[in-house]
C-alpha cells in the first residue's frame, strides 16, 4: 500500500432519522437491496457482523451475470448510531460517520481509493451506492 494515500469522500443526506438509517445500513436483509452504484448490478447476498473484529461481506454481481465480486472486511470501530469503521479485504481503510439532524441524517463516508481506476470514477461509484441508499432508506420512510 502506499504511503501517500489519497482519501476519498461522498456524503447524503437521507430523510430518515438515524435509528432507522443506522438499521438500513447495517441490516443484511436491507443491504441486499441497495448496495449497487447502478440498476444493471445487484448485491445477492450480505452477511454483517456488526462489531469491533467483526467481518463483514457483500457479494456484488452485475445482473447479466458477467462479473461479480465479493466486497468485504473487519471492523475497526463501531458506535452504535454515530460511526462504522472497518479495513477492506486490500487493506484500503473506510470511515463512516452518521450525524442525526433531528429527521434526518447525514453520512459521511470516507475511503482510502485504490490505485487501479481513476480517483474520480471510484468517487463517482461510491456516491452512486450512497445515492442509491438515500433513495432506498427513503422510500422506506414515507
Amino acid at each position: 500500500m502506499e504511503t501517500n494515500q489519497v482519501r476519498v469522500t461522498v456524503e447524503a443526506t437521507v430523510q430518515a432519522p438515524v435509528d432507522r438509517v443506522w438499521a438500513y445500513w447495517t441490516e443484511p436483509a436491507h443491504i441486499t437491496k441497495w448496495n449497487q452504484a447502478s440498476e444493471d448490478w445487484h448485491a445477492p447476498f450480505a452477511e454483517n457482523d456488526l462489531q469491533v473484529g467483526g467481518k463483514f461481506i457483500t457479494r456484488m454481481e452485475a445482473k447479466d451475470g458477467s462479473f461479480g465480486f465479493d466486497f468485504g472486511g473487519v471492523y475497526d470501530e463501531v458506535k452504535h448510531h454515530e460511526v462504522i469503521a472497518y479495513t477492506i479485504g486490500d487493506g484500503r481503510k473506510v470511515n463512516i460517520t452518521f450525524h442525526s439532524e433531528g429527521n434526518a441524517t447525514k453520512i459521511v463516508e470516507t475511503f482510502d481509493a485504490e490505485t487501479m481506476n481513476p480517483v474520480e470514477m471510484q468517487q463517482a461509484g461510491w456516491q452512486a451506492i450512497l445515492d442509491n441508499f438515500k433513495k432506498y432508506a427513503e422510500s422506506l420512510n414515507g
